[in-house]
Parts: C-alpha cells; structure tokens; sequence
C-alpha cells in the first residue's frame, strides 16, 4: 500500500506529460509521422497508422490517470506506452543512431537518442508503478491536497528544466568548441 498522495501526484504527472506530448503530436503530424519513420522500426502503412493514433492512446491514458476508480488502468498504459518508447529508443541506440529525433519535444525541438533519454523513461515508468499501487484509505483534505498540487508543480517543473537542458545540451556543446 501507497499514501494516496503519492500515488495521486504520480499519476497527475503522468497525464500532463502525456497531454503534452499528445498535443505535440496533434499539432504537427506530418512531422510526428516523419519522426516515427526516422526510427525505422515500422513500415509505411503502419507509420502512418501509429501516428494518427498514438495522440489518441496518449491521451485516454493520461484521462485514465485523472479518474480515481480508473488510475490503475491509466497507469498500467502509461507504463506500457513508455516500455514502447523506451525499447524504440535502446533499438536506435543499439544501432548507433543517435542522429535521429527522439519525437519527445514539441515541434520545433530536436533532441538526438541518447542513454539520458533511457534514464528519464525509467524514472517515469517507476512512477506509473506508484501512480498504480494501491492506496491507503485516507481521506485527501486540505493539506493532502495542497501537498499533491505543490509536488505535481515541483516534479513538472524539474522535469521541465531537465528536458529545456537535455534538448540544448548539443547546441551548448558546439557553441563551446567541445
């Protein structure tokens, strides 16, 4: 058993990177399908399939994560969805394709393969382990909720600056020569 304000922060987490990611994917899906293709792990028909569906699977999944009697559901996807993820980007890795765009920023932001990207889907899939655990039966009041919504702030927004620092991390290694 998990405090639920542990397992509700998970899985609030959780569904704000995958309605990110969803609208990223929405907003450009030519470019979404191109960086299926650039994976080289699906042939033609099937990229294009995956890349009109996949916005839609990302965001029943972080809905799931929103619904109380549904959240173990929502995390059982999310897991999977980031295991998917995951095993495409070691494939790449294991190929030597570092080159290509992991597809995980929105559209205007490359960022190359790379094991830091391995890194921060474990960290995620540990966390759609919490957001599924069962939970203690402690009424979320006042302070729980406070505590939920000052964690899900904290926790989205390092993972904001890791992302913003990952993603420039090979235009500041060219500007400093390196």
């Amino acid at each position: 058993m998990i405090h639920p304000i542990v397992a509700v922060s998970c899985a609030l987490v959780l569904a704000v990177i995958l309605l990110t990611g969803a609208s990223h994917k929405l907003r450009a899906p030519h470019r979404f399908a191109r960086q299926i293709e650039d994976y080289a792990l699906l042939s033609g028909a099937a990229i294009s399939w995956v890349a009109r569906a996949l916005p839609f699977v990302e965001g029943l999944v972080a809905i799931l994560l929103l619904v109380p009697g549904l959240r173990v559901w929502g995390a059982a996807g999310a897991g999977a969805l980031l295991a998917l993820y995951t095993a495409a980007i070691a494939i790449n890795l294991w190929r030597g394709r570092r080159d290509i765009d992991c597809g995980c920023s929105g559209p205007g932001l490359e960022r190359p393969l790379s094991s830091a990207l391995l890194a921060r889907n474990g960290v995620l899939m540990m966390m759609a382990v919490l957001a599924g655990l069962p939970t203690g039966a402690v009424a979320l009041t006042g302070f729980g909720l406070f505590l939920i919504g000052a964690s899900v702030a904290a926790v989205l927004i390092l993972y904001t600056a890791t992302e913003g620092l990952l993603t420039n991390q090979p235009r500041l290694k060219s500007l400093s020569g390196r």
